[in-house]
């Protein structure tokens, strides 16, 4: 039928649409339907050969069956016949009830002659079976009496089992119990002798090893005999539980074995004790060195390369000992295996050998000549790729399980302000402690995933590692809010604790820049980098082109802005803790008369000769620029203070220009910051601007403010108006009429965002 589908595929033709795709195609039309009725014609010739064939074998079969029915009608027939004939034998034959009586009574006598003289002689036989077992006791590895003791034993047990039947049929049960007792002595002696068998069977690859050839085939002939017996015990019990009556009538269906003894099970039993115990050793050694499984297994290839060289030829062929071995040898691998991947306390390092076993068993038993496929149930299952998750998920585990440990830790540490948590490192600057904990626990993770020599799941791994980095940063991000919160909430203590905490932003800010610090010229390069190096030859050159670099990215995006917003929440804590009283004056009328900003920037000068030598030197120029942008921000934002006025007679122009001057004059000290600060404080001139500009020139002032800044806010602008004492609605109007027509770009965010 497959000929028949191949052919079936070779007369396949284009769809129409596809030929007709013209006006000028129509002219093709006969010649396609001649192709077409061809075509069919060899596809009908074929449907009708392969019709043919099935009716020809449906017949075959149908024949068959009916010479099956008619040979079992004709032996019903015959068996009929034949008892017919014994039933009218009984009839036909002068006093045939006299001669049958006759004929029982004499077969009676000699059972009985029998049994007397089996019951008789049963001490003496007996006790000539225990010398034959003393004597194997003293040579167990060859027990030259095995046969003979197996033929006496066997002989001896037929005797007690053909009595015991007797006695049972004829319902005499003192009779019985006076049999038992006197029979006991012959159950001993049979464990006696499965005892040295027992014996023979659990050492039957060192016998084979040891060459003792004769001793392996004489223990093959007992299992094979009693195989034997217990194959007629379960055919006549059969035959009994079908056809009682018939059973009865046949001597020869009634003397023998009437138990099923199961040594060809106990001998299977053997081999399975005999390989368990290696299996318990096996295991012992392999959780304590899971590196030497291909060598704590050498016994089991051992043993079956043993059986197909040198058992099969000692052992009944029907046996297919070489088969059963390994079916057995098989099963209790996978059991074995089963049993150590379904145990939650398996160590990962354990389940990374058993998952690369796999591959190194089939390939050995491919050597002992079994293919995969032969070998039922696969050992572990197909659960390789179940195996392979579990196994990169307890790697990923460990890692989220170690970072929630270390940020629990510094949670603890820095909610209880504690100074243990920090430490100054070489340069002298504050560092926590855990951070090198962290990167020493990623670095040893990653050590341990390249033991799976796969590179998707090592890809994984790492996938896991970039999503708890980004989180770890995200937490830090939230435990600094809600620390830095409890000093801005109204109504809290502005003062117990703020400096630690100051301490621990520092030293956070100084953790982010050492993950991403890489110095050329020392050659010192950050804990990044560092990770990147780890996991750079394990990956894909596709993983790292594409999505290893833009995590890395990310991360490092993330430690900058992570360092900045520490460094911000340190000068937010400064202004809101520091200079509560200051910046509410600003702009009223002690502004005047006060040094507002000076006390500001002295402030600030103390806090950078506190904390300079503990900072990170690049992180001192960002600190600096969010001292000024902060400052500025917040100068602005008094516009809002209460009971600022600036009248047309008041010296303002002149003070503000000192405010900006007494700034200049500190944040001088930092060329590399100066310019771009310099810059930024030109919002005050637009301030001032708005403040001196007649009523019909502030809508200029506003156009060329709104121009430059496309985030200024109209509300900051209609409070400074508003703190004019010439102020007049259609000042106001009038901005926001031309803040309704005006359109600008949208671009970076500036300061004026913030001012409100």
């Amino acid at each position: 039928m497959a000929q028949n589908g191949n052919d079936a595929g070779s007369v396949a033709m284009p769809r129409l649409e596809d030929l007709l795709r013209h006006p000028e195609d129509l002219d093709k039309i006969p010649a396609l339907k001649a192709e077409y009725s061809r075509k069919k014609a060899a596809v009908d010739s074929q449907l009708r050969e392969g019709l043919s064939n099935q009716l020809e074998t449906v017949q075959r079969s149908i024949n068959l069956l009916t010479e099956g029915q008619r040979h079992v009608s004709k032996t019903r027939d015959e068996l009929q016949g034949i008892d017919k004939l014994c039933a009218e034998s009984q009839t036909s034959v002068d006093d045939f009830s006299q001669i049958d009586k006759l004929a029982r009574v004499q077969r009676n006598f000699e059972a009985t002659l029998m049994m007397k003289k089996g019951l008789e002689n049963f001490g003496a036989d007996l006790a000539e079976v225990e010398e034959l077992l003393k004597d194997d006791d003293e040579d167990l590895e060859n027990q030259p009496n095995l046969l003979k003791a197996h033929m006496q034993i066997s002989r001896l047990r037929d005797f007690r089992d053909e009595a015991m039947d007797q006695i049972r049929r004829a319902g005499d049960s003192s009779s019985e119990d006076t049999l038992v007792d006197y029979f006991q002595g012959l159950d001993s002696v049979i464990d006696w002798f499965d005892d040295h068998l027992g014996t023979a069977c659990m050492n039957l690859i060192p016998l084979v090893q040891s060459d003792n050839r004769s001793m392996v085939v004489r223990l093959a002939v007992v299992v094979m005999n009693e195989e034997k017996n217990d194959e007629k015990v379960r055919a006549l019990q059969e035959a009994q539980k079908d056809h009682k009556d018939l059973a009865s009538r046949f001597k020869s269906m009634n003397i023998g074995p009437k138990t099923v003894r199961g040594y060809k099970e106990k001998f299977i039993q053997a081999i399975e004790f005999y390989a368990q115990s290696q299996f318990d050793s096996t295991k012992e050694a392999f959780l304590g060195e899971p590196d030497h499984l291909d060598k704590s297994f050498k016994w089991f290839f051992n043993d079956l390369f043993v059986v197909q060289q040198g058992m099969q030829s000692l052992m009944p062929k029907k046996w297919k000992i070489y088969q059963t071995y390994t079916n057995i040898y098989h099963r209790m691998m996978h059991d074995f295996l089963i049993g150590l991947i379904d145990d939650p306390e398996l160590p990962p390092d354990n389940l990374l050998a058993i998952i690369h076993w796999t591959e190194k068993y089939y390939k050995k038993m491919s050597k002992l000549g079994w293919k995969q496929t032969d070998l039922v149930p696969n050992v572990l299952d197909n659960r390789e790729p179940e195996l392979i998750r579990q196994w990169r998920n307890i790697i990923i585990d460990a890692v989220n399980e170690w970072m929630d440990r270390i940020f629990s830790t510094d949670k603890k540490a820095m909610i209880e302000r504690s100074p243990d948590a920090l430490e100054p490192n070489a340069d002298g600057y504050f560092r926590t402690k855990t951070l090198p904990d962290m990167w020493r626990m990623l670095h040893e993770q990653i050590g341990a995933s390249s033991a799976s020599d796969r590179t998707d799941v090592v890809e994984g791994i790492i996938d896991a590692m970039f999503l708890v980095l980004k989180g770890h940063q995200s937490n830090w991000q939230a435990l600094i809010d809600e620390e830095s919160g409890k000093y801005k909430a109204a109504g809290g203590d502005m003062s117990e604790g703020l400096q630690a905490l100051q301490d621990w932003l520092i030293a956070i800010a100084n953790d982010q820049i050492a993950c991403i610090d890489d110095n050329d010229e020392s050659g010192q390069i950050g804990y990044l980098t560092r990770f990147k190096r780890d996991f750079e030859p394990l990956v894909s050159p596709k993983y790292l082109a594409s999505t290893a670099t833009a995590e890395l990215d990310a991360l490092r995006d993330g430690y900058v802005d992570l360092s900045t917003y520490c460094l911000s929440q340190f000068v937010e804590l400064m202004f809101t803790v520091d200079f509560s009283a200051v910046l509410p004056e600003f702009f009223t009328p002690k502004w005047y008369g006060e040094f507002a900003v000076k006390r500001i920037t002295s402030t600030f000068e103390d806090y950078m000769a506190d904390y300079s030598p503990v900072l990170h030197p690049s992180l001192t120029d960002i600190l600096v620029e969010e001292l000024s942008d902060e400052l500025l921000v917040r100068y602005l934002s008094a516009i809002r203070n209460r009971g600022v006025k600036f009248r047309r007679q008041d010296p303002y122009t002149d003070k503000f220009k000192d405010d900006i001057l007494t700034v200049f004059d500190f944040f001088q000290k930092y060329p590399e910051s100066f310019a771009s600060i310099k810059q930024k404080w030109r919002l005050v001139d637009y301030l001032v601007r708005l403040l001196e500009a007649d009523k019909t020139g502030v809508v200029a002032v506003y156009e060329a403010f709104k121009t430059e800044y496309w985030d200024l806010q109209l509300s900051w602008v209609e409070a400074v108006l508003r703190s004019r004492d010439d102020f007049e609605r259609s000042m106001l109007s009038a901005v926001k009429a031309k803040a309704a027509e005006l359109s600008v770009e949208r671009g970076i965010e500036t300061l004026m965002s913030k001012v409100r």
